[in-house]
């Protein structure tokens, strides 16, 4: 999806979600960490960030500890994350879809009934060329504090590399 056709303005954000597995380990902190960035960037009231999962076995639930207590030592606020599942429905509210896995961008792109709607699937990691050839943002839920502040790394680097690509666009305010 180009960003040269965004049509952002204040009534109406850019809006992207961000989606892992059970949204309580990766996509809650990339929502936490692109809201602080486009924030700090003055950014905040035209680009909109939320996050899902593809299941639901976490459905309401707190992000995970190890989640929380990454991102707090780096200085972002988790804490008020719940867990929720990606509805098919959520493609015609959003304008990017980002996925932090290859599992994740085959389901919503199965799960998209349009063309349209499967263009934006993104792969978290595409948008920083340096770490594109991984193609995904490892798991952490299965292991130990290391790995959660790895990927919280990983994370902010490709949102970085995601708002550099976006923010020209939106501030010039093209669509």
């Amino acid at each position: 999806m180009p960003f040269d056709s965004l049509t952002p303005d204040e009534s109406t954000p850019f809006r992207i979600i961000f989606v892992c597995t059970g949204n309580i380990c990766r996509s809650p902190m990339a929502e936490v960490v692109l809201r602080d960035l486009v924030t700090k960037l003055g950014l905040g009231r035209l680009i909109a960030t939320s996050s899902a999962g593809t299941g639901d076995w976490h459905v309401g639930e707190q992000a995970d500890g190890r989640t929380i207590t990454a991102l707090a030592k780096r200085g972002y606020d988790g804490s008020h994350h719940r867990a929720r599942q990606f509805d098919p429905l959520w493609f015609a509210e959003h304008d990017l879809v980002v996925v932090l896995d290859r599992s994740q961008e085959r389901i919503l792109r199965n799960w998209a009934l349009e063309d349209r709607d499967r263009a934006k699937v993104r792969l978290l990691l595409s948008f920083d060329a340096e770490q594109a050839p991984l193609l995904d943002v490892p798991d952490p839920y299965y292991s130990d504090d290391a790995l959660f502040d790895a990927v919280l790394g990983m994370i902010e680097r490709a949102s970085h590399a995601l708002v550099k690509q976006l923010a020209p666009a939106i501030r010039q305010g093209v669509r």
